[in-house]
């Protein structure tokens, strides 16, 4: 059996995509399984023990729309497909669909034009979590044999490249032996940073609470770099916080996954790749973002506060975001952040 599948999109989404991947390799373990998405993320996904083929496009294939025509023609006719599934079902996406007529099993989502395309169509995500979600495109397989769905996502690194960032670790002056915590305190965009201030007072609680643990930023140069290096100062540059500590690529970040006791602060695509190498995650949820879609609950725990734990849709609907930041509190985070880090130990 050939199975394609294609996911278009961020980093977060392809790495809970993977998913659906494990579920395909646990079902049937002799398939070939070929995985579209974009080129920039591919990197990650190499060597994955559920991806037998990786299949990339940059973002002038994806954007010129006679180029994409003719790779994806070439893709589909390539190789006999059994089984297409495209997991976003975009009227783009959807061409690997239509280019394979002859495809038993052509699965997508159940959207207004989407019947053109696909024979068998999966409702929207809704509120269910994103995991969920991406294992039911298998459900039509079913027909073939019964799917036994596989609910964890994963990343794969070698494990010299584990040792290599463990020993670069220890070069920091980082004690393996004693928990780590990284902290994202900051993120890409703006909209999706809780307030600066209260991270530093809710960090301050921690280390007085925790003076055991070590605490690593997670940041990416620029703008996020700046706002690290100003919650550091602010925390009074302390000894347990390495600011200078950093993955050098998705990879990097992956094998620092595997030494993390704990990851905190703003969710995101690194929370992700955390949960995904097994690291706990409690994180603080954006205004909009519906984290039981967002934070799969499978054998890792993962727990996130968002502004719908505090008031109705109608008192929200008043709100603009800021407000709804507002009423996540420092006092609030920080009780369960205590709760959260006792109970791991």
């Amino acid at each position: 059996m050939n199975i394609l599948v294609v996911r278009f999109r961020q980093m977060g989404d392809a790495i809970l995509a993977t998913s659906l991947l494990n579920t395909l390799r646990h079902n049937f373990p002799e398939a070939q399984i070929h995985f579209v998405l974009n080129e920039k993320i591919a990197p990650l996904f190499q060597g994955h023990p559920s991806i037998d083929r990786i299949i990339t496009f940059s973002e002038e294939e994806r954007h010129h729309f006679v180029h994409y025509l003719k790779r994806v023609w070439q893709i589909v006719h390539q190789t006999h497909y059994d089984v297409v599934i495209d997991m976003r079902s975009t009227a783009n996406s959807m061409l690997f669909a239509r280019f394979s007529p002859h495809t038993p099993y052509r699965i997508g989502v159940k959207k207004r034009y989407t019947r053109l395309a696909f024979n068998h169509m999966i409702p929207p995500c809704g509120k269910k979590s994103m995991v969920e979600h991406d294992v039911s495109f298998a459900e039509p397989l079913n027909a073939i044999k019964p799917i036994e769905p596989v609910k964890e996502f994963s990343l794969h690194i070698t494990n010299q490249e584990k040792d290599d960032f463990g020993a670069y670790l220890k070069q920091q002056g980082i004690n393996l032996s004693k928990p780590i915590m990284l902290a994202n305190v900051t993120a890409k965009l703006a909209s999706k940073v809780w307030d600066e201030d209260r991270m530093v007072w809710v960090l301050q609680q921690f280390m007085q609470e925790f003076p055991n643990y070590q605490i690593i930023f997670n940041y990416a140069p620029g703008a996020e770099a700046e706002n690290a290096l100003r919650v550091y100062k602010k925390l009074g540059c302390p000894l347990n916080v390495f600011i200078d500590v950093q993955a050098r690529s998705s990879r990097e970040l992956v094998a620092m996954g595997y030494y993390m006791t704990l990851f905190f602060g703003n969710e995101g695509g690194a929370r992700h790749i955390m949960h995904a190498t097994g690291c706990p995650s409690l994180v603080i949820c954006a205004p909009g973002n519906n984290k039981s879609v967002w934070l799969p609950q499978n054998s890792v725990p993962a727990e996130g506060i968002a502004a719908t734990d505090l008031a109705t849709p109608a008192e929200l609907a008043k709100m603009d975001k800021q407000q709804q930041y507002n009423l996540i509190t420092q006092e609030l985070v920080w009780d369960k952040l205590k709760d959260f880090t006792q109970r791991l130990s």
